[in-house]
């Protein structure tokens, strides 16, 4: 089996062949269109049985994906950190498109459980739309903060509550406060104000818009105590459908849950894995939180703590055993939606 491994740019992708044993067979740079992906396609095919690798940078490699796979081609992602580090083991040294699209190849190689990439669903809409919302909330997070400070210039005294300034009523009170005065700060600040209003309707309009989609895509997961839209949304958007991971281990290595182990001799030890997705970790970690405050992850951190971890172990423990029912829910919701597309499709014909 050949392994060809892609450095991917935005004009250019740069392919290297390997074969069983790491050595480079040949390399080759196309552009980054469809003729130039064909041509890619062409070149693979000279070295027999074949599969591709790509550097997990999907802005990047998204169109290159899409075409391979659509052409029958399996991909795995190698992540940026994985690569550098088979860079830096090598005897090659300095860094090259050829030599990082070599790395991504032997990477693939030495590693036999990475995810495979699939062709993009409803998964990276909801994906696309929590990421524009969460730029929209810290556009509208700046604009608060400089509107905090000519309010404190036109008036010290003004009192309103910490973090109300997304309410429309403190926003109403604020605008007939602006307008009652003169002057550039007072302009500014009202012109501020009227941004902060225009994101807020914004950023509620896509809440309920991702609200019902995650409620038809994912209502398993939905049920699970402490996780509500938005961060099921996250985890739908970032996991990128649960069938790429062939186990609920690889799932948790993915997230940066499943620990690291750190040990010699005959104590067993491990250490927090501080890689992994980290946005897939901190969605894990507030569904934590929230059972901590009065769920099944409060009896859960309770017992590891009478059988003597700390509480800060025990939460990561929690973090891990969510890992599995998050992957479970997950496969769940996915083989619940296949079923009922094929019931569709039936009732069609």
């Amino acid at each position: 089996m050949v392994v060809v491994g892609i450095d991917a740019h935005k004009r250019t992708h740069t392919a290297v062949a390997v074969d069983e044993l790491g050595r480079r067979l040949g390399a080759k740079t196309v552009a980054t269109t469809s003729a130039g992906h064909l041509a890619l396609l062409r070149w693979a095919e000279g070295f027999g049985e074949h599969r591709f690798a790509v550097e997990d940078c999907r802005h990047l490699s998204r169109n290159l994906e899409r075409d391979l796979l659509r052409a029958g081609r399996t991909i795995v992602r190698v992540p940026p950190k994985l690569m550098a580090q088979v860079r830096r083991s090598a005897r090659e040294l300095g860094k090259s498109d050829p030599i990082d699209a070599t790395a991504v190849a032997r990477a693939a190689l030495r590693e036999q459980d990475l995810p495979t990439a699939q062709l993009e669903g409803a998964e990276r809409e909801l994906r696309l739309l929590v990421d524009h919302r969460e730029d929209l909330v810290n556009e509208r997070t700046r604009y608060q903060n400089r509107l905090h400070w000519h309010l404190h210039e036109l008036d010290a005294s003004l009192e309103f509550a910490a973090g109300s300034l997304d309410r429309y009523v403190v926003l109403d009170r604020l605008s007939g406060f602006c307008a009652a005065r003169e002057g550039i700060v007072a302009m500014i600040a009202a012109e501020l104000v009227e941004k902060i209003r225009s994101l807020t309707a914004r950023v509620n309009q896509l809440e309920r818009q991702i609200s019902a989609i995650t409620a038809e895509l994912c209502p398993a997961l939905l049920d699970l105590h402490g996780c509500g839209s938005l961060t099921a949304a996250k985890i739908v958007g970032e996991t990128a459908s649960a069938r790429r991971f062939a186990d609920r281990q690889r799932f948790a290595r993915f997230n940066g849950t499943a620990p690291v182990p750190v040990w010699s001799a005959n104590k067993v030890r491990v250490r927090l894995n501080r890689g992994g997705n980290r946005q897939l970790n901190a969605a894990l970690h507030r569904i934590a939180v929230t059972q901590l405050r009065g769920g099944p992850g409060r009896h859960y951190v309770e017992k590891r703590m009478a059988q003597g971890n700390t509480k800060t172990e025990a939460i990561r423990s929690l973090r891990r055993r969510l890992s599995d029912e998050v992957y479970r829910r997950l496969l769940a919701d996915e083989l619940a939606r296949d079923a009922k597309e094929s019931t569709c499709v039936l009732e069609a014909a």
